[in-house]
């Protein structure tokens, strides 16, 4: 969702280095206009004083701006603390003083749509109609797929899981279901924490169809996912990371969305089918309830997703 924020700052002629966690540092390898990532040394959620102190020490020097895209203070202090002359980002966390450039937070309430929210921090006036680009290198996607014994264009691929929790989880069985009909054989998607939920799906969707599901959960790098995806013939996912990664690749895919809403993190691809039944007037009783942006349904019955049902996918395929 930053990558058209990074096209814009390139167009402005900056060199950009960009600082990721190890988990997405590849996806920033996939953009042409970053002139380097570097993988910063932090775990998740974590605060690792140390560590930020010690990076910050090695980086004094050597950047004239920094754009700081999460608004947790602790991502703000790293710039501040390597002596960064220049630091934009969002007021986030109450940043005064680690930030010399605070854009306002969207008022209360409003969730405005992502990749608009990170382009802003360019100082461009209209940053409407941007979407993210990934751009992968041939050999690389050779290598990935002769390692996988995969071929392209040969496979759909199926990304069942979503962090954020199982209010964005188009509902296991619909997915076996939905596999089961394609003629294509289907390789599914996911981190080591969806591996459960995968290895489920291609059990049952095995058990029909022997060898018709690839489970590579948990089991590919992310350099790997990403050629996997570029490669295949069409992808079916949730409102996930893996959901951008197929847009930003121009892959034809279909993403079905529950507690969130497509107006805010929607999957910018003109070849993308978008499933939400809160866009949708014939269905009844209408969705009040959606979008809540919860983790877990609060009624209990995330009929957003579950009244979704294989056959309203398939065609789309």
């Amino acid at each position: 969702m930053t990558e058209p924020l990074l096209r814009r700052l390139q167009s402005h002629g900056e060199v950009l280095t960009v600082g990721a966690l190890p988990s997405v540092a590849p996806v920033y390898r996939a953009m042409p206009q970053v002139a380097e990532v570097i993988a910063l040394p932090f775990a998740h959620g974590g605060l690792q004083w140390r560590n930020r102190l010690s990076l910050a020490r090695q980086l004094r020097g050597r950047f004239d701006a920094a754009y700081v895209c999460p608004n947790s203070l602790k991502s703000a202090l790293l710039p501040w603390w390597a002596g960064i002359a220049r630091r934009v980002g969002y007021h986030g966390e109450s940043r005064y003083g680690v930030l010399t450039q605070r854009l306002p937070n969207p008022s209360a309430g409003e969730r405005p749509p992502m990749v608009a929210f990170y382009s802003a921090l360019s100082g461009d006036a209209d940053v409407a109609g941007d979407r993210p680009r990934l751009q992968l290198s041939g050999p690389a996607m050779d290598a990935a797929l002769t390692a996988l014994r995969l071929h392209p264009q040969s496979y759909f691929v199926f990304a069942p899981g979503a962090e954020f929790g199982p209010a964005k989880r188009w509902p296991a069985n619909h997915f076996s279901v939905l596999a089961e009909q394609l003629a294509l054989p289907v390789v599914l998607l996911g981190s080591v924490k969806e591996a459960a939920l995968c290895a489920g799906i291609a059990h049952t969707v095995n058990a029909v169809r022997p060898g018709h599901c690839l489970d590579w959960s948990g089991r590919t790098s992310l350099d790997q996912a990403l050629a996997v995806i570029a490669a295949s013939k069409a992808m079916v996912s949730n409102d996930s990371g893996l959901m951008h990664v197929a847009a930003a690749l121009d892959v034809p895919q279909v993403a079905i969305f529950g507690s969130s809403s497509p107006l805010h993190t929607p999957p910018l691809n003109t070849l993308a089918h978008v499933v939400w039944l809160k866009n949708d007037a014939c269905y009844q009783p209408p969705l009040d309830c959606a979008p809540c942006f919860r983790r877990e349904c609060p009624l209990g019955h995330t009929r957003c997703l579950v009244d979704i049902q294989p056959h309203d996918v398939l065609p789309l395929l």
